[in-house]
């Protein structure tokens, strides 16, 4: 089957102000900087880059009152991706969107989400995520907007987000599957089971890892086990908290 051969543009958003941590607005750059542009022309991809949205920094902004940190930044940072989104698809390129934190997926669902219904069509969405991202302003725990993103573009939570690009849901539940899920605030469980969305587990991920295997239980398992003695001897503080994330999947 022949490749299929694509025409993309590269919109940065260096946007940290969704999240509780300094540093994700660095992703474009780091990305770029990994010669992302390079690979995916030796993948035979035609490939613009349309550079960074202006986005301001933490320092500069207003935190806001209630539950809803920066919403203002936030909110006028996504308008303008779900813009650059939509415009990028009219002109028949595919967008790749450089985070910066996970507020930003507002932006570029809801610019998809318009392109696509302008043609009587409705998007699918394919969450990779540990987390849930279905707080709302009743449920979060920190007023992180990074942290609702998924719930606003099922159409649930504050309305000014909820609008962005002018569509609500921006895609249906039915459409949507979470994969990777590790760990949901109750707020989200709730949220989620209610919309309907499709969620698949890191405990699901690897009973199908034991299905499509040719090895063994016990061989995957030894070799699991003997990964997760080096990782938690190895001094790297990541690396010993998956490691005991993934033990307690087993």
């Amino acid at each position: 089957m022949a490749k299929t051969k694509r025409n993309i543009e590269i919109i940065g958003v260096p946007v940290d102000l969704g999240a509780g941590r300094r540093g994700v607005d660095m992703g474009p750059s780091a990305i770029r900087i990994a010669d992302l542009e390079a690979r995916l022309e030796q993948l035979g991809h035609k490939v613009t880059d349309a550079g960074d949205l202006d986005v301001m920094i933490p320092e500069t902004q207003k935190v806001g009152e209630g539950k809803l940190r920066y919403k203002a930044p936030i909110l006028a940072t996504c308008t303008e991706l779900c813009q650059k989104v939509e415009e990028a698809l009219d002109r028949g390129r595919t967008p790749l969107v450089l985070g910066g934190d996970h507020s930003i997926a507002i932006g570029s669902v809801a610019g998809s989400s318009g392109h696509f219904a302008r043609q009587g069509e409705h998007i699918g969405l394919i969450w990779f995520d540990a987390h849930g991202d279905a707080n709302t302003t009743d449920t979060t725990p920190s007023g992180n907007i990074h942290g609702m993103a998924l719930a606003v573009v099922l159409g649930v939570g504050d309305p000014d987000l909820v609008n962005v690009g002018g569509r609500s849901p921006k895609v249906l539940p039915r459409n949507t599957a979470l994969i990777g899920i590790r760990d949901l605030d109750p707020g989200e469980r709730d949220t989620l089971k209610k919309s309907g969305v499709t969620v698949y587990t890191m405990r699901d991920e690897l009973a199908g890892v034991w299905q499509r295997s040719t090895a063994s239980k016990e061989q995957l398992v030894s070799k699991l086990e003997d990964w997760c003695r080096r990782a938690e001897h190895s001094g790297i503080v990541p690396l010993q908290e998956f490691s005991k994330r993934l033990r307690s999947y087993a």
